[in-house]
């Protein structure tokens, strides 16, 4: 196949490899001719159309033309013009649950239970930062912990130290998203123990987010204040997590139903084959982990501009659609609050690999949570109460966005990309090739080609292969970044630092 039209009302098609001009392809019993180089990914015309006539992809309008454009020719972010602007009113129209009942429900991974009741992926030891002024300490305490533990016989325990730049000079709402996050990471139970480093004269006292914890276990999450130690904070450090670690040595994987198993879905970098092959792979795999019971967690909320109504249309209640309403349209203020217009998204990778408009990446994005019911809606740093697929409020940029979804209680980030990216944050972050030729270029960045779905691979096929890949990745092995290392936590900054 050389293109494909994905929905029969589209006014383009997709390449699905790079085309020169001159050839002729063949799409839905037309043969049309092409007037210019395509690349894979990009769009070229199926008809005639003036300039001002909006264009359709997805079965949906993904912006207008700023010039006339004929048949066989190359569409890109020069001549498509998003429709975008401000907020917009909504109107609930509710859909009925489409998705096809899970087959294989009874399965399970090996995972360890927390005290808590929550299920844990992964054991590892991790050192927190009330404030980024003790991010050296932390840093250095990771190391020299990590290379004792090495020398410890039938030791796998992990340690990692996130440091970030917050928990001082900032004020009201901002300051308390910095505390929530981190209280998210100190209570996640992919850790079996947590060293919570404070300075003691910053904004987020360590007293006072010990008190937002609320009850935890004690001897697996404890405390150090710098400027309460007498002499040499790093010993005294050691001394604690080597108490902790002691304690986490005695844990086991044991078999829990992969109903227990909360997933953030995520995309960056993308390209045109997004909306083709791995996005709707992770949208296939969400409708069957919430039809077992499960949770899956959809972010990103200005890609979701321009596709919104499609999520608001599968909330189950009208006061989901509400409050769906209010982050879609409290994001679009925030961003015409500093001046910025709503419609602006697109990065360089996403027009190189053929995304022209928000829209476009929108409604490409949004197939991650498939036809699942959206049963809650998060704020930022709220944590996850209802099972089933979730919207969450953070902002697109990667590192952020991830970081959100951990926070909110998610085991593993599923982040699907066509340029690629080496990052992960602090739980498993299983990279999703959109095409073959990045998962060849980037064997260490990549942990799964959905590219084969237009080489001949099934769809069902693939899920299968996905949802072993998963339960294999939930039952403890590695993703690449944990490989490399690559683990870290981005906080939203939104507001004034003094």
């Amino acid at each position: 196949m050389d293109c494909i039209r994905i929905h029969p009302a589209d006014d383009v098609a997709v390449a699905l490899r790079d085309l020169k001009a001159g050839e002729h392809v063949r799409i839905d019993n037309t043969d049309i001719t092409l007037q210019a180089d395509i690349q894979r990914g990009h769009k070229l015309m199926l008809h005639d159309m003036p300039a001002g006539a909006d264009i359709t992809k997805y079965g949906s309008p993904i912006g207008h033309l700023t010039a006339d454009k004929h048949t066989g020719e190359l569409l890109d972010h020069n001549q498509l013009k998003t429709n975008l602007s401000g907020t917009l009113k909504y109107e609930y129209h509710p859909v009925a649950d489409t998705r096809t009942p899970a087959s294989v429900a009874e399965t399970t991974i090996q995972a360890y239970l927390r005290q808590d009741g929550q299920i844990g992926i992964r054991n590892e030891l991790w050192i927190v930062p009330t404030v980024g002024c003790v991010n050296g300490i932390c840093q250095q305490l990771a190391t020299q912990m990590q290379a004792w533990l090495a020398t410890q016989p039938d030791s796998d325990i992990r340690v990692v130290a996130f440091p970030h730049n917050y928990g001082c000079s900032q004020l009201s709402d901002d300051h308390e998203a910095t505390r929530l996050i981190l209280r998210d990471l100190v209570l996640h139970p992919n850790a079996g123990g947590v060293l919570v480093v404070g300075l003691g004269c910053e904004n987020n006292q360590p007293d006072a987010f010990r008190q937002l914890l609320g009850n935890y276990d004690t001897s697996r999450i404890r405390f150090m204040v710098t400027q309460q130690v007498e002499g040499d904070e790093i010993e005294t450090g050691l001394e604690i997590l080597h108490q902790i670690a002691a304690i986490m040595q005695a844990d086991r994987r044991t078999e829990v139903p992969i109903s227990r198993l909360r997933i953030g879905l995520k995309c960056g970098g993308s390209d045109g084959l997004s909306g083709i092959t791995a996005n709707p792979l992770l949208g296939r795999l969400s409708d069957w982990l919430t039809s077992c019971g499960g949770t899956t967690v959809l972010t990103e909320v200005p890609e979701m501009f321009g596709a919104e109504t499609l999520l608001m249309s599968r909330c189950t209640t009208r006061e989901l659609f509400d409050q769906t309403v209010d982050m879609v349209n409290g994001f679009k203020q925030y961003f015409l609050s500093h001046g910025e217009p709503v419609g602006e998204n697109p990065s360089p990778g996403n027009k190189a690999g053929g995304i022209s408009t928000l829209e476009e990446k929108a409604l490409g994005c949004t197939q991650k949570a498939g036809n699942s019911p959206v049963c809650g809606v998060l704020r930022y740093g709220d944590r996850i109460s209802q099972p089933g697929l979730n919207l969450l409020c953070a902002p697109g940029n990667d590192l952020v966005a991830s970081t959100a979804l951990a926070a909110a209680g998610c085991h593993i980030v599923l982040f699907t990309t066509g340029r690629g990216t080496p990052f992960g944050t602090f739980v498993p972050t299983l990279k999703v090739s959109t095409n073959t030729d990045l998962a060849r270029r980037k064997p260490t960045w990549i942990d799964f080609n959905a590219g084969r779905l237009v080489e001949g691979t099934s769809m069902d096929d693939m899920l299968t292969q996905f949802i072993q890949q998963i339960t294999d990745t939930a039952s403890g092995q590695p993703t690449w970044n944990e490989r490399k290392g690559y683990q870290e936590i981005s906080i939203w900054k939104n507001g004034v630092t003094l």
